[in-house]
């Protein structure tokens, strides 16, 4: 949902680096997948087409925090 949002922190050596993958528009979505040792995190259309992926070895990645964006009921 747009407004999604994954932090990824990695271990650049001396320091640390925070990248941000956000759904950046309606209708998309933020997911996050961990295969043969590489952290990958998209965002994807509602049709499934991935519009762009970030690729992380999992062995450098420190933390990986999903915000989800607050979600408002229509009953209220």
């Amino acid at each position: 949902m747009k407004g999604d949002r994954v932090e990824i922190v990695v271990d650049a050596g001396d320091t640390t680096r925070t990248y941000e993958v956000v759904a950046s528009r309606a209708g998309r979505r933020v997911e996050t997948a961990v295969r043969r040792g590489v952290v990958e995190v998209s965002e994807v259309t509602r049709s499934g087409s991935v519009v762009r992926t970030a690729r992380f070895m999992a062995t450098r990645v420190l933390a990986l925090v999903e915000q989800p964006v607050p979600r408002v009921d229509a009953a209220e």
